[in-house]
């Protein structure tokens, strides 16, 4: 296991003249010892480059990679004692399940007694137990990628596990059986995990500290709970929850931010730059619909089961409400913010609420 430092890491593909051209921007974290992380956001947002600096496969424009205090920024991937999974299987076709996973382990030396306990206990958590003695090349391509998982997992002495979107090829419904698997074995032996995703569900049920990424920039760190409750970015608050969070563009008065017409009270003061562009964030979760408050134009209800999305407008911005299964949507409806579900920003950014 490493602590791994990004001591103001940032990467370009070719000559970089301006921030814009760099597809990772400069960040600077420490990640802990044996914590599990996921990095989040979408396509092209940064996830796999940072990867790729972390493991090796490629050396950052600027900055120093260090695990453990030691500088590996310019040291190959099998110099820095990491396990790698990809959103593909790589797997050798023409041995076995357990032959693949025994493989990593053969050719570190390790005793044989201890390659087939471990080969054992990673077979059945991957419940791969029937298939143990089947060459991969007969297996279907879910199947395969489990051993993929299986032979990142199998080394005890990794500074780290790396996962570059893993279940992209896994069934839906395994999924979720091979997150809890991950997290067990996360809890188990400790081993600092880093896995890249584009599904907030896979971050935020895999994860300890899930790193937001936007446009190569690293948006956010923190909890889920952090993430859903306190947006630091509105990019945040829009990629993490279903519906995202609503953003209202705003006039900031001292404690009222106002609407079109409308006024809304704030917890307290909220001070912008000048210039600035103001907004209001208030996840689905946290609007009340009833007799008072800002008018509300219903567009649709989407009932889902446990839960309604009321879909409408407050002064002509779009804005989404979650009722529970059973309450009924007011006729003439009126909207309210419970105050603990307000954040406000600036330029995109969370700024603080003075009481």
């Amino acid at each position: 296991m490493a602590e791994i430092t990004l001591d103001h890491i940032g990467h370009a593909y070719g000559p970089a003249k301006s921030r814009s051209d760099y597809a990772l921007k400069e960040l600077h974290h420490v990640w802990s010892d044996g914590g599990a992380y996921a990095l989040l956001g979408p396509s092209g947002c940064g996830k796999t480059t940072l990867l790729n600096i972390i493991s090796g496969l490629l050396t950052p424009s600027e900055g120093r990679v260090l695990f453990d205090g030691q500088d590996v920024t310019h040291l190959p991937p099998e110099a820095r004692n990491i396990a790698q999974v990809f959103q593909f299987p790589v797997v050798y076709d023409t041995m076995t399940v357990a032959e693949n996973l025994a493989f990593p382990l053969k050719n570190r030396g390790v005793a044989r007694p201890v390659i087939a306990a471990r080969v054992e206990r990673i077979i059945a958590m991957l419940g791969l137990t029937a298939e143990a003695n089947k060459r991969a090349a007969s297996l279907t391509a879910d199947m395969k990628q489990k051993i993929s998982l299986g032979r990142g997992m199998v080394r005890e002495d990794v500074a780290a596990i790396l996962f570059d979107e893993p279940l992209t090829v896994i069934d839906p419904h395994l999924k979720w059986q091979l997150r809890s698997q991950l997290k067990t074995l996360h809890r188990e032996f400790g081993h600092t995990m880093v896995y890249v995703t584009h599904d907030q569900t896979e971050a935020l049920t895999f994860a300890d500290t899930v790193v937001v990424m936007y446009e190569g920039e690293v948006v956010q760190v923190g909890t889920p709970q952090d993430l859903f409750e306190r947006p630091a970015h509105t990019f945040v608050g829009y990629f993490i929850g279903s519906p995202g969070m609503n953003v209202l563009p705003v006039a900031l008065d001292g404690a009222v931010a106002r609407l079109g017409g409308e006024a809304v009270a704030l917890p307290g003061r909220a001070v912008a730059a000048k210039g600035a562009v103001t907004a209001l964030g208030v996840r689905p979760e946290f609007v009340v619909l009833g007799d008072d408050g800002l008018p509300f134009t219903v567009v649709r209800v989407d009932d889902i089961g446990r839960e309604k999305i009321v879909h409408g407008t407050i002064a002509g911005v779009a804005v989404a409400a979650i009722l529970p299964e059973g309450a009924a949507v007011p006729a003439m409806p009126r909207a309210s913010f419970r105050a603990e579900g307000i954040n406000v920003y600036a330029d995109d950014w969370r700024i603080e609420v003075a009481a």
